[in-house]
Order: structure tokens, then sequence, then C-alpha cells
């Protein structure tokens, strides 16, 4: 909760892979809030009201998961919410002559989203979701100490690159600094 308010305000694609993880951390405990206190909660150096908010935290998003069916896969409404809000800006900033830059780094990575896509077996995700996906998958072979080929971490680097780049652009236009049409 600590650290998903913190990357929340600093960057928003930290955060979401972020959230993600702690999905998964639920799945993995099983949905039980003891296993979640000894394997999580009380692992953070903090003092005990803290960790209490943290639980409560776990608690809440625990009850998310089950309401919102995404006990096995899937991502919670809030999750899902962060990547509405970027495909937005996505959107706008592709629409935008101020943005070439953005729109080059888009162009760039579209070849590596487009094959991507090609090999998850025709999954109609939106294009933001399966960059983050392909992060995320990264990093969990990366977790797991698994090889990974030449192409596919020049596919990572682009997709990474893109997705900081829109991770920016997305605090500037929530500190009201981003400035988008003439």
């Amino acid at each position: 909760m600590i650290i998903a308010r913190q990357k929340r305000k600093e960057n928003i694609a930290e955060y979401l892979l972020y959230m993600w993880q702690v999905e998964d951390l639920i799945r993995a405990n099983n949905f039980d809030m003891d296993s979640i206190r000894r394997t999580i909660v009380d692992r953070y150096d903090q003092p005990d009201d803290v960790k209490e908010e943290i639980a409560k935290w776990y608690e809440e998003l625990i009850e998310m998961m089950r309401s919102e069916g995404v006990k096995e896969k899937g991502h919670i409404q809030l999750n899902k919410n962060v990547i509405i809000a970027l495909t937005d800006l996505h959107l706008r900033l592709l629409k935008s002559p101020k943005e070439m830059v953005y729109g080059a780094a888009y162009y760039k990575t579209l070849p590596f989203i487009v094959q991507l896509r090609a090999k998850s077996g025709g999954e109609d995700l939106p294009e933001l979701e399966t960059c983050f996906n392909a992060i995320y998958g990264f990093l969990m072979l990366k977790m797991q100490g698994k090889e990974i080929s030449p192409e596919t971490m020049e596919g990572i680097k682009q997709i990474s690159s893109f997705l900081a780049l829109l991770a920016e652009k997305y605090r500037e236009d929530m500190n009201g600094e981003l400035k988008l049409e003439e």
C-alpha cells in the first residue's frame, strides 16, 4: 500500500506492474490473510499500526478480486482503469502535433506489439496491455532465472522505453504540465 501509493505518484507504469504482482501474490497465498500477513505484511520494517494498514489494504484487494471474479486470472477494475486512462492519454498523444517524439516511439514499438499479439494466440488485448503483459512476463522469467533470447531483449527494451515515455507523459498530465492543444 505504501509502495503502491508512492509508485502511483511517481511512475504509473511501475505502479501497474507492482499491482499485478500484488494480485499474483494474493493468488499465490490462496487468498489466505494469515499467510499474507506471515509472508508479506510482517516483513515490512514498519510500526504495527502501519502493518495493520497494509493488512487492511490486502484484505480490501482480496475482496475486490473475489467480487470481480478474478481469483484465477485477470485484473481488478482498479488496475483496468489505469490501462483505460493510459490508453486515453496514448490516443491523445498520438493525435497531438506537439508529440511527434511520442508518435515516433510508438511506431518504433508497434512491430513488437504486433509480434506479441501474434504469439499470444490471437488474444484481443488493448495494445498497451500487450506491452505491460510483455514486461510483466519478462520480469517473471528473470525472477525464475530463465534465459531470455536477444530478440526478446530487443523487444523488451523498446517496449520499456515506450512505456517509460508514456508514464512520464502521464505524470506531466496529472501535474497539469502537459499541453497537447495548439
